[in-house]
């Protein structure tokens, strides 16, 4: 793998590129983010942290994902909540608070790797977990391809981060079951307890406010998240009370 290290601190960009090295990994370091933008496409795994000397680093990665689908680990100082919130939304893979214990890391890095790898090497986020659809979900006027990992409302397509998308595209595969929170975040993270309980609502509200359609996933109260039908120009929101079918779930 041929990682892209965006750190510009020296003895953290040392630290960091012996240990990919040493797990037979390329490494190309950078320490602005204008040198990132540059070396983007080379790149099979990006580690950015947030504090650039030429541009914030929550702003470096919005202009990332709009040019680069690769997998990326935010590792930053920043640890409010705020800011994890604002890193997960622009995209980022996973959220890694300074300091941390380097194996962690590295075991972060091989779960993000694996996931994408599935993901990739799937015909759709359903498949292997009983009958899935292999060509586009519509649901109200909102049509999910998975194959072409495309989403239209009305018509017109919405731009979803790839985490948005694979949620969005697992309750597709199968739109007439409930999911639970551990079946989506086992499946789409990996792990159904390694922070992905909070990640899993940020990333259902940006499927909401970006497609305008609040309904289009339903929240079953205690559960977890199915898909829903959504009425054209519903607005914005979270989805809503359970209705009856969900209750009686």
């Amino acid at each position: 793998m041929h990682a892209l290290l965006v750190e510009d601190d020296d003895r953290m960009a040392q630290a960091l590129g012996t240990a990919l090295a040493q797990r037979g990994h390329t490494v190309r370091r950078v320490g602005r983010a204008l040198d990132a933008l540059l070396h983007l496409r080379e790149a099979e795994f990006v580690l950015l942290d947030l504090g650039l000397p030429d541009l914030d680093g929550l702003e470096l990665l919005r202009r990332l994902r709009t040019v680069c689908d690769a997998p990326l680990i935010v590792v930053t100082a920043r640890c409010e909540e705020r800011d994890v919130l604002q890193g997960l939304r622009a995209g980022a893979d996973d959220y890694v608070v300074k300091p941390f214990r380097m194996a962690e890391l590295m075991a972060r890095i091989d779960t993000v790797r694996r996931r994408t790898d599935r993901r990739t090497g799937r015909p759709d986020a359903g498949a292997g977990h009983g009958e899935h659809r292999d060509g586009p979900v519509r649901a109200g006027d909102v049509e999910v391809d998975p194959a072409g990992r495309t989403v239209t409302v009305a018509g017109t397509e919405v731009r979803l981060t790839r985490r948005e998308f694979d949620v969005l595209a697992f309750l597709a595969a199968r739109p007439d079951e409930v999911h639970s929170r551990e079946e989506i975040m086992d499946r789409i993270w990996g792990d159904a307890f390694l922070g992905a309980s909070r990640s899993l609502d940020v990333h259902v509200a940006g499927i909401r406010a970006k497609t305008g359609r609040s309904g289009l996933v339903r929240t079953v109260r205690g559960y977890g998240y199915r898909l829903g039908h959504p009425a054209t120009g519903d607005g914005d929101g979270d989805g809503g009370p359970p209705d009856e079918a969900d209750r009686a779930r």
